[in-house]
């Protein structure tokens, strides 16, 4: 028997008795954007969801459905090993509810299995996350983290998310950094899948009295962040991380591997030469070129990324606490104690 739920079913589902969350979508729509926490086994490739779709409009919709029967029919016993193997209780999902899901929940059931499937589909979860951001109510006061590059702002933060502490991690939902160099070795996430997974934690964490997060632009590579959150963190206190620059240069190095993505550092390199003093540009592409990252990454700092940090935060008028630390980890702890003692949130 398959049960039809919606979004509100299915995310409380999910979080009461961890169903496992399905999309049946093929690769490529999976990767555009899918549910947080969801597999991928698709009931048809790229390639024969677009077959089908072209028998659709150019033949009928009963040549695209006997075409579709023959290419489930023969990966069939596959198909439904991917799913057995999956522990627990399933719940399949498509584009909209239609006939993907349908098709993939009865075979399901024909083995035994007793799935859910989510009504309306991704479109319904994509229309639940839009609308939700658009009218979130947004609670708790921001502590912001802010310090020069390569002070480990990201780690830091998820040193204290694993201790309990309430968390918006900005950049690893955008997997990105937040600068010219901030995609290497990584591969961004589009608006969607950031939005979809901004949300879950925002529900997370809006009870708690406040919420720890960077201090981020409004873009993070491919992300744009709700206004609702860069308003809260501009209202919100500001806690400024100091540790030495030989530090620095150590978290970058250990952060970005410049010896497995050279290339990357380099082509990213390029984008800002022209504005960085010749002599010292010429300097630090040497360096990269001959592997020699810790001191062209010294250098950058010196000379691009300090005096533009400067720069900013001269035009930033708002109260800080300067907290100093002799690494990252002596940083949590102090900002550990800090959110400890506070009093006022």
């Amino acid at each position: 028997m398959v049960q039809d739920i919606t979004v509100q079913h299915m995310l409380q589902l999910k979080n009461e008795k961890g169903v496992q969350l399905v999309d049946v979508r093929s690769p490529s729509e999976f990767k555009e954007g899918t549910i947080p926490g969801s597999v991928n086994i698709p009931l048809f490739t790229d390639e024969e969801r677009a077959e089908i779709g072209t028998l659709y409009k150019q033949d009928s919709i009963e040549a695209a459905k006997q075409r579709g029967l023959e290419i489930v029919s023969a990966k069939l016993p596959a198909f439904v090993r991917e799913f057995e193997a999956l522990p627990g209780r399933k719940a399949v999902f498509c584009w909209r509810g239609g006939m993907r899901s349908k098709t993939s929940a009865t075979l399901i059931s024909l083995m035994g299995n007793r799935p859910y499937r989510l009504s309306g589909g991704v479109r319904a979860y994509r229309k639940w996350v839009v609308e939700t951001l658009e009218g979130f109510d947004f609670r708790p006061k921001c502590i912001t983290i802010n310090g020069y590059t390569g002070t480990g702002k990201t780690k830091l933060l998820r040193m204290l998310d694993e201790r309990g502490f309430p968390v918006l991690d900005l950049e690893g939902m955008a997997q990105h950094r937040g600068s010219i160099f901030g995609q290497i070795g990584l591969e961004p996430n589009n608006q969607k899948t950031f939005e979809s997974l901004l949300v879950h934690q925002l529900l997370e964490v809006n009870d708690r009295p406040y919420v720890l997060l960077e201090a981020e632009s409004k873009r993070i590579g491919k992300a744009v962040v709700p206004d609702f959150i860069m308003n809260a963190k501009e209202q919100g206190k500001l806690l400024f991380i100091e540790i030495p620059i030989e530090e620095r240069v150590r978290n970058i190095i250990a952060d970005y591997e410049p010896q497995t993505h050279k290339e990357e550092c380099i082509a990213a390199f390029e984008r800002i030469k022209r504005k960085i003093h010749t002599p010292v540009a010429a300097e630090i592409e040497s360096y990269l070129l001959s592997n020699r990252f810790e001191e062209a990454v010294a250098l950058l700092l010196e000379y691009y990324y300090d005096p533009r940090y400067e720069h900013a935060i001269s035009q930033y008028e708002r109260d800080r606490l300067v907290i100093k630390a002799g690494n990252v980890e002596e940083a949590a702890d102090k900002v550990a104690d800090y959110l400890k003692k506070m009093s006022d949130f």
